[in-house]
């Protein structure tokens, strides 16, 4: 049997918007989160500029992944989120901006921050209060917990709790 590899998460939050700004005009532009198809994914590779193996983690049958897109403009993937509904919390296992909004050419900022809150909301939604739980590098456990308002519990463990999850949630979902 295959062991299963643990990723720690390395995402940064560039900037909490309101939606997703484009780096260069400042543009506001409103977003839609939607669950990912097997025909999404087909761009979605490595030989592309993606980090992660999206395909074989929508394949996992326990965790869900989402897309972020810009309304109207669903075929563009803007990031990626991939959470699994634990007993009292959602896990979030993977985040990833597309190629094209990391780095110093980065087409939008926040990206990461509407992912996270949309997987906030999705804890509210089930159930869970807001509560989400990740696993960080290390270098980035300060990050998170000026950026999202995260805990760290410990290790590499962070958390993500009612009061956070709320502020977050009303940042990119005001209605």
């Amino acid at each position: 049997m295959r062991r299963k590899q643990v990723i720690h998460l390395d995402f940064e939050i560039d900037k909490l918007t309101n939606s997703i700004q484009n780096i260069v005009t400042e543009d506001s532009f409103p977003t839609d989160v939607l669950p990912v198809t097997k025909e999404d994914l087909k761009a979605v590779t490595k030989k592309n500029g993606w980090q992660f193996d999206w395909k074989e983690e929508f394949k996992q049958p326990a965790r869900e992944v989402y897309k972020l897109t810009i309304v109207n403009n669903i075929t563009i993937i803007q990031g990626l989120v991939s959470l699994e509904v634990k007993s009292d919390h959602i896990y979030m296992h993977l985040v990833e901006s597309a190629p094209f909004n990391k780095g110093k050419t980065k087409v939008y900022a926040g990206v990461p921050g509407n992912l996270v809150a949309f997987v906030c909301r999705v804890s509210f939604r089930r159930g869970f209060e807001g509560t989400v739980s990740f696993l960080s590098k290390t270098q980035l456990i300060e990050h998170y917990i000026e950026s999202l308002g995260a805990l760290h519990i410990g290790g590499r463990r962070m958390i993500i709790e009612t009061k956070a999850a709320l502020k977050l949630i009303d940042k990119y979902f005001k209605n």
